[in-house]
């Protein structure tokens, strides 16, 4: 790290660094044609002074709010750095939020101006009269047709916004202090009413310090591709703040349907994503797998168990024998090699998986395959990353706590850390403030986990999540269903059985495996959901839980199933936009077909025998 780069060091600062350093090298890129269009940082930096100069011009001053409601876009990251460099805290909004939840967030941070997608502007004039403080509302998209005035709470176009005298960024950020607010992050709600996590200046400085002895000092020629919502914590740290202080390209994705596209086109060097990007990637290999023939399939497999030699030998920075070095070379380029380049992960050097848990299989899959697969740990409170260990990687851990950081394991379990990157308190809450962050600086994380002797942490679960049956047994239904996705058939699961005699589990069949693996079955079916009442399915999917109840304890066994056929998509009421799953939305959506789950419904998992466990089909797609 520099010699800037210090306590008393700000966004502003890095920023600016930044286009000092690499002016003319692109920071910014999105699908324009057939192509790509771009901005430099120099370009980058021109945009937000004059879009920073004509928020001045409205009136906003230091210490405002403002609220942004768009999809990744360049445009985004413009909004968000005028809104700092006048002293403000720019927050983001899921995409997806109703009215009612647009009213309840720019009102409880008293947002003074909302910067809005043109598609997404209906939403915000419907609950504008709810907020008195709004005195703008920003289109970005600039088009004519809108209904432009100067009276309060008015709608203006960004580009009149931006057509204004430059701000002089240098001059605002010797204003800026590493205390002041950067962000407000929301919490997704998922366990009650969204609580507004307050980042400042110094948490993202001590955050890029901690990260930077793993990802490297300096990064122009990496590239990432931002595509979660930036209202999420790791979004606005991988794809946002990160490149002011490494120098890294960012492609936006405003839709993460084509991602696999932008892997393609892009070629990612930096791959941050939630568990079900990997998991995907996983199946779909599968899914090809299931479609060749046996011999084929018996050389992939081979060339796994090479590749499974070196991941072991490099995650204890290990040299390989040459013999090894001389198979992997040639199963490498041959065969596993060309498979990353189909996964556009081909020239990816760091990827890594947070939000929730990984399933142990795909991380070694991943790994195997020769991708820089690893895991980490983090949460909104603690500016987004505080265990992760890329190079040397356990299977079931997240890694190793990062540089500054101090972690310890209450008496009852719960994950503790203190550290620089530990957030300034819930906005306009301090009593659930108080309830995070003890009087030692301590945050209380709400996870519970353990931590070995050479520092290595397992999550278990969320401390609210655990499953207490009737019978006392306190179980982790995160890790259960980690389990569960691992079945190649399956592609989301959630057990149950909270207060119950046992647990069961509801699955949702793997949109690309199933459908490939019915077909080299000839099992014919028009939908996932057709293909979810086949007996030959259940009867696969049936068998491979019960194979996993022979690895866990007789309490955690999963008892009963239900297979569902209508994939959970993410921003949904079963899902949130990063693909974690709502359990009180499941709950909700198919509570009677738990309920019919103890009281006979389902499958029953008990009647199934596994007389030969060395002969256990262990994938149901092979």
């Amino acid at each position: 790290m520099d010699s800037h780069t210090t306590t008393s060091r700000t966004v502003g600062d890095a920023f600016l660094d930044m286009v000092d350093r690499q002016g003319n090298a692109t920071a910014l890129r999105w699908r324009q044609g057939d192509g790509f269009g771009s901005w430099s940082w120099r370009e980058y930096a021109d945009t937000v002074a004059r879009t920073a100069g004509g928020l001045r011009e409205l009136g906003f001053v230091p210490g405002d709010r403002a609220v942004l409601l768009m999809r990744n876009q360049p445009a985004f990251h413009a909004c968000d750095m005028a809104v700092v460099f006048n002293g403000g805290v720019p927050i983001s909004i899921y995409t997806s939020s109703s009215p009612e939840q647009i009213a309840w967030l720019a009102g409880h941070c008293d947002a003074t101006v909302c910067f809005v997608e043109r598609a997404l502007l209906e939403r915000v004039l419907a609950v504008r009269n709810r907020l008195p403080r709004l005195r703008r509302i920003v289109v970005i998209d600039n088009e004519d047709t809108i209904d432009v005035t100067d009276s309060p709470g008015a709608v203006t176009l960004l580009a009149t916004v931006s057509d204004s005298e430059p701000l002089d960024l240098r001059a605002a950020a010797n204003s800026l202090r590493p205390t002041d607010l950067i962000t407000v992050i929301y919490t997704s709600g998922t366990t009650g009413p969204p609580k507004g996590v307050m980042l400042t200046h110094a948490n993202v400085v001590a955050e890029f310090s901690a990260l930077q002895p793993h990802i490297g000092p300096d990064g122009r020629n990496e590239r990432v591709v931002s595509y979660l919502p930036m209202a999420h914590v790791a979004e606005r740290i991988v794809s946002h703040y990160l490149p002011m202080f490494w120098g890294s390209q960012v492609t936006t994705c405003p839709d993460i349907g084509q991602l696999s596209q932008y892997f393609a086109d892009v070629r990612p060097t930096f791959l941050f994503g939630p568990p079900r990007v990997f998991e995907k990637m996983c199946a779909g290999v599968r899914a090809v797998l299931a479609a060749t023939a046996p011999e084929r399939q018996a050389v992939f497999e081979r060339a796994l168990a090479v590749g499974h030699q070196v991941a072991e030998l490099r995650a204890r920075e290990a040299d390989l024998p040459a013999e090894l070095a001389e198979q992997w070379a040639r199963v490498d380029a041959e065969v596993l090699g060309p498979v990353r380049q189909l996964l556009g992960i081909d020239q990816t050097r760091i990827m890594v998986s947070g939000a929730a848990p990984l399933p142990v299989e795909v991380l070694v899959f991943l790994r195997d395959i020769g991708a820089p697969m690893s895991e980490l740990f983090g949460m909104s409170e603690n500016t987004g990353a505080l265990i992760w260990d890329p190079i040397r990687v356990r299977p079931g851990a997240v890694g190793r706590q990062l540089e500054g950081m101090e972690l310890a394991v209450a008496a009852d379990g719960e994950l503790l850390c203190r550290g620089p990157v530990v957030f300034a308190g819930y906005l306009n809450d301090p009593g659930r403030t108080a309830e995070a962050l003890d009087s030692e600086g301590w945050l209380h994380t709400g996870d519970i986990a353990s931590i070995d002797a050479d520092g290595y942490v397992r999550i278990v679960d969320r401390k609210k999540e655990l499953i207490v049956t009737a019978g006392g047994k306190n179980i982790s239904p995160a890790n259960l269903e980690a389990e569960l996705k691992t079945i190649p058939l399956i592609g989301q699961a959630m057990v149950v059985g909270d207060r119950q005699p046992f647990l069961a589990a509801l699955a949702v069949l793997d949109p690309e495996v199933a459908p490939a693996w019915a077909k080299s079955q000839g099992i014919e079916a028009e939908s996932l959901t057709e293909l979810s009442r086949h007996p030959a399915v259940i009867e696969a999917v049936v068998k491979e839980v019960a194979v996993l109840n022979q690895r866990v304890s007789q309490a955690e066994g999963i008892r009963r199933i239900s297979l569902l056929g209508e994939e959970w998509q993410p921003d949904s009421e079963e899902l949130t936009p990063t693909m974690k799953l709502k359990r009180r939305g499941v709950l909700s959506r198919y509570g009677l077909i738990i309920e019919e789950l103890y009281s006979g419904g389902g499958v029953s998992v008990d009647t199934v025998r596994i007389p030969d466990q060395s002969a256990q089909v262990t994938a149901a797609a092979d």
